[in-house]
């Protein structure tokens, strides 16, 4: 990946050192190629595909980051994609997928089954398909992050991630605490869409019904199979957050870091400021996931 995924940028802000009381890296992941982490596992996983199933296409279903990290992998890589994408998806990711070149086909997120149909999908078409967070080169993929974030700050107390399907805290969690044996790995949720902190609690993997929440990249309804075994073994904890939380993340990253993220990519940034950490360690790398929210959206949201 590299020289094809960007490294992106760590920021440091002497205002939220201030305001939660910790020395607080951001690993911006907002700067990423198509505006989210997701490239670094679609862009894995596409990569190691056959130059004939290359040359057949690929298949994924995403409510918008994945889609368009899929769509560009494809591109770069001389392939094609076929996007399965929920109705209601923010015009601006639809609209973004589609100009990577992607075909993109819709359901209903609440009744539909979005696995379902882009397998039949790509058995009708001879298509591969790049799930958003439940392959091992994607999983390794997301790992990067976390890679790059530690090789810039040195060993760090805790790291936070956004939890959705589990991706990138399960690459995150792989590649920490080999680096830092002792690192804190804290996954943060949005409060209606627990599912990973249920399965934790449980044992199991729990499914909930679709998660109501402004964070659509994290309204998934069950954690994924391989993540899961991950993240059971890696996670310390998982933290809830509000949507008005994440709001004022999204508010304070504008106002005050003089960055956009969306409401997934905020949800990290929102536990630490919403005090979610406690006890609070000194040195704390913040996984900023995305910034992928058209401006119509983000008034909505915030104005």
């Amino acid at each position: 990946m590299a020289g094809v995924a960007h490294r992106t940028p760590v920021l440091r802000s002497r205002t939220l050192d201030a305001l939660t009381g910790a020395e607080v890296h951001l690993k911006c992941e907002n700067f990423q190629r198509v505006g989210a982490f997701k490239f670094r596992g679609a862009y894995n996983a596409l990569s190691r595909l056959s130059p004939e199933q290359l040359a057949r296409g690929v298949a994924a279903y995403s409510s918008g980051n994945h889609a368009q990290a899929v769509a560009l992998a494809a591109r770069e890589l001389g392939s094609r994609a076929v996007i399965v994408m929920p109705e209601d998806t923010p015009r601006s990711k639809l609209d973004a997928t589609a100009g990577y070149g992607a075909e993109i086909v819709t359901y209903d997120r609440y009744t539909g089954d979005r696995a379902a149909l882009t397998r039949a999908l790509a058995g009708e078409r001879g298509l591969a398909v790049i799930p958003p967070y439940d392959h091992p080169h994607v999983i390794a993929g997301q790992g990067t992050a976390a890679l790059e974030l530690i090789e810039e700050t040195g060993p760090l107390d805790a790291l936070l991630a956004p939890v959705g399907g589990g991706g990138l805290m399960a690459g995150s969690a792989t590649a920490a605490t080999a680096l830092v044996p002792g690192i804190r790995m804290i996954g943060v949720e949005p409060e209606t869409g627990d599912d990973t902190l249920r399965s934790l609690e449980a044992g199991h993997r729990v499914t909930v019904p679709v998660p109501r929440t402004i964070a659509d990249g994290q309204a998934v309804e069950a954690p994924g199979e391989l993540t899961f075994a991950i993240n059971r073994r890696l996670l310390d904890r998982i933290v809830l957050v509000t949507d008005d939380e994440i709001r004022a993340a999204m508010r304070l990253a504008f106002e005050r870091l003089k960055i956009v993220t969306e409401p997934s990519g905020a949800s990290a940034l929102a536990a630490l400021l919403a005090g979610r950490i406690d006890p609070l360690p000194p040195r704390i790398g913040v996984i900023v996931s995305g910034g992928n929210i058209g401006l119509d959206r983000f008034l909505e949201l915030l104005g």
